[in-house]
């Protein structure tokens, strides 16, 4: 007999999935999901619309499959009744080929359901995973600061594949359950009456024995899982790389290894009381399987409720009775199946639902990069933070004309990087607008503007990859001569030579085997293999010493040339030979002039230039 059952996990429970089918207990968390985003069954259900027939084929089988499974039974009951102690032969050979059908075909319908059902739980999922990916990557960098890493990640993975086992197991063994409950029930009312009554006295308790057992292993489990999580923590913060230095420069090994000695000494114990548990409920199930037969032999060898029952009957019955115990189980989880399954989807819906406040224009302009002049007009621009107590850009009003560089200097929070933002639509304006030649970036596509636009950050991102997949990642088709003709501009060829695998060098993860001036030459070889006419530079070079900062300087400038640059500068130094220099304060521009002509008038440009001498002579 083919059926999916539930079945303890012995893993451990999952985010959310696990709770109800080890544990027999909806999971507070779940509870609390679903209360804070609803899910209705409808929304799910429109899920597999698309695969109605496979998943109506996969009903079908487990019917038919549970039907089939009851015929052994009574075979066997007339085996033993008649074709044995009659010898008689042909209807032997016949039973006996009819219990071997009866396995060969359910075992090949489990084959075909299993394919269908995993089959079609597979596609689902990769609809959700890719929707969720792209959904995700289209929030505001907001989103992105307020959120962990760690939770997206999550829900990408092991919500999603908690999702499959609600399709291939949750959704399957409910239905598999009751067809079998059903027919189990009716079969043995057939054989026995009596014994059927007798069944139904035995089975409440032996019902609640072994929920008890599994709650308490439930409690453990959950202690232990919580405990793994703490030492993944502990893993992941001292043994990646920024760990490791930070552990090593504070003097902290010691600390962390006993701390983590301390939570593997817990979770040792948690493991071992889990193992008990489990074991405890095995051998009260195994109790159970051992009761309810023997009462049924009692009840039947007794004059008053066997009433002359056959050999053949008992049997039957019997095995009729083992069947049922499991499949009932599962049954009385139904409800927690489908809170934990819910849950799931709750979790997925809920960012899915997340509305999208940078999107894509329903008719977007068009402007063709090579025929861009370049000019950004910031008119009028005032942006507000969630929560925040005053503007980040207070009515920002600001030309960059075409093919110039404008440097962008003040304090920190001042809204140098918040302006930045807004040329390469990280960002949209409260009010006011951000123009290239004119057409508003809200009327642009995001793919158009990525175009338009190059940035380069303080702290450029290297995928753990080799150079040239880094490079490519700004041009996926780029050849093998516009790469080392990006890497030349940027002035890191060199070093990329010098090394045994060249552009097939694995960079690390985040780059770590490069310096910090070389991998900000690599991020300014993967901007310029874009080929963007407009460029931002956001405090560059602000984290390289003074030595490495000049190398990275020369790039820039050879970058920067025929494009337009606006360049965002913490070290004033950098940005002396601009075109034009605006100087912020508290989301305004409260001045904007040459180098020479701010230093004349003795404000607050003339302000942060002195302190930053003054820093110089101190350092």
């Amino acid at each position: 007999m083919i059926t999916t059952t539930s079945q303890p996990n012995p893993h451990g429970p999952g985010p959310g999935h696990g709770a109800g089918r080890s544990g027999m207990r909806v999971s507070k968390a779940d509870i609390a999901q679903l209360d804070a985003h609803p899910v209705s069954m409808r929304r799910i259900t429109r899920l597999f619309a698309p695969h109605r027939v496979s998943m109506a084929v996969v009903l079908a089988i487990i019917v038919v499959s549970a039907v089939i499974a009851l015929a052994p039974p009574f075979l066997t009951k007339h085996l033993i009744d008649d074709a044995i102690p009659h010898q008689d032969v042909p209807l032997l050979l016949t039973l006996v080929g009819g219990i071997l059908a009866v396995t060969i075909v359910t075992q090949f319908l489990g084959v075909v359901q299993t394919w269908l059902a995993t089959r079609t739980g597979q596609r689902v999922m990769h609809t959700l995973r890719t929707d969720l990916f792209s959904h995700l990557q289209r929030q505001p960098l907001g989103f992105f600061t307020r959120t962990r890493g760690g939770e997206l990640q999550s829900r990408l993975t092991n919500d999603i594949n908690g999702m499959q086992g609600v399709v291939t197991d949750a959704a399957t063994s409910i239905a598999s359950n009751v067809t079998t409950v059903i027919g189990t029930a009716i079969a043995m009312a057939v054989l026995s009456w009596k014994l059927s009554l007798i069944s139904l006295v035995v089975l409440p308790p032996a019902i609640w024995l072994t929920r008890r057992v599994a709650r308490l292993r439930r409690a453990v489990q959950s202690k232990a899982q919580g405990t793994l999580a703490d030492m993944q923590t502990q893993i992941e913060e001292g043994l990646s790389i920024s760990g490791v230095v930070l552990a090593k420069t504070m003097g902290a090994g010691p600390q962390l290894s006993t701390r983590f000695t301390r939570s593997s000494a817990t979770l040792t114990e948690l493991e071992l009381q889990a193992q008990m548990a489990g074991r405890w409920r095995m051998g009260t199930m195994s109790i159970i399987f051992a009761v309810i037969p023997a009462l049924i032999y009692l009840a039947a060898g007794l004059p008053a409720t066997g009433g002359g029952m056959t050999i053949g009957t008992l049997v039957a019955f019997t095995g009729l009775q083992s069947a049922l115990f499991r499949p009932l189980m599962g049954v009385l989880n139904v409800g927690i199946q489908l809170t934990t399954s819910k849950a799931l989807f709750s979790r997925i819906f809920e960012y899915l639902d997340m509305p999208v406040a940078i999107a894509d224009p329903a008719e977007p302009v068009r402007l063709e990069p090579d025929a861009v002049r370049g000019e950004v007009r910031f008119d009028h621009v005032t942006l507000l933070y969630p929560g925040a107590d005053r503007p980040a850009l207070d009515d920002v009003d600001l030309t960059v004309p075409a093919g110039s560089n404008v440097a962008v200097v003040g304090a920190t929070g001042s809204g140098k990087s918040t302006l930045a933002a807004l040329v390469s639509r990280l960002h949209d304006p409260d009010a006011g607008s951000v123009r290239i030649d004119g057409v508003d970036l809200r009327d642009m596509t995001l793919a158009d503007v990525s175009d338009l636009v190059g940035v380069v950050v303080q702290e450029p991102y290297l995928l753990h990859a080799t150079i040239a997949e880094n490079l490519r990642y700004a041009k996926p088709d780029a050849t093998e001569d516009e790469i080392v003709a990006a890497a030349k501009a940027a002035a890191i060829h060199d070093v990329v030579a010098g090394l045994p695998d060249g552009y097939d060098t694995v960079v690390g993860a985040r780059g770590h085997r490069f310096s910090g001036g070389e991998k900000q030459r690599l991020a300014l070889a993967r901007t310029l293999l874009r080929n963007p006419p407009i460029l931002v530079l956001d405090e560059a070079t602000s984290a390289l010493d003074t030595r490495t900062e000049r190398s990275v300087q020369d790039a820039l400038e050879r970058l920067s040339a025929g494009r337009t640059t606006l360049t965002i500068a913490h070290r004033l130094s950098t940005v002396r030979d601009a075109d034009r220099i605006v100087v912020m304060d508290a989301g305004r521009i409260v001045e904007a002039g040459t180098h020479a002509e701010l230093l004349a008038r003795g404000g607050r440009y003339a302000e942060l230039v002195a302190a930053a001498d003054h820093e110089e002579l101190a350092a």
